[in-house]
């Protein structure tokens, strides 16, 4: 599976350690892949800030590397507040595209789960469901602290 990756540009200087790890690891948003299964990253870069500039040609250019899939990075929905596009990013990815977007990452660090549900930002049925391929379990959540 060939894959693409897009980060908040919030987080432009991150060297994508958790991501990496937890797609060799088939963690949080990754645990949807058999270990069997090779996993390359055909592209990795930010959105482009708001509103997501890069969102309207990126796609095309990881899916001439061969992209198969598209994850938009767990920095998404952690970062406070979390990215008020991500569902359009998503949408939009898939519609013109035609391309499977995956929402997550790395599994949620447990220091932002509690961060979050302090704040109330995750309440919500739509970031429920949004926040669910990476919410992991709380052994999992505090190794990504």
């Amino acid at each position: 599976m060939k894959i693409g990756i897009i980060i908040c540009d919030r987080y432009k200087t991150c060297g994508g350690g958790k991501c990496f790890r937890s797609m060799q690891n088939r963690e949080g948003a990754f645990d949807i892949y058999s270990k069997d299964e090779p996993l390359e990253i055909v592209g990795y870069t930010t959105c482009g800030g708001c509103p997501g500039g890069n969102i309207e040609y990126v796609p095309e250019e990881m899916i001439k590397n061969g992209a198969e899939v598209i994850h938009l990075a767990t920095g998404f929905v952690v970062g406070y507040p979390p990215c008020p596009y991500i569902s359009h990013f998503k949408k939009f990815i898939e519609e013109k595209y035609k391309l499977r977007v995956v929402v997550g990452t790395h599994p949620i660090p447990q220091k932002y789960l509690l961060t979050h549900e302090e704040m109330g930002t995750w309440i919500s049925e739509e970031w429920k469901e949004i926040i669910s391929p990476t919410m992991a379990n709380e052994e999992l959540r505090i190794e990504y602290n």
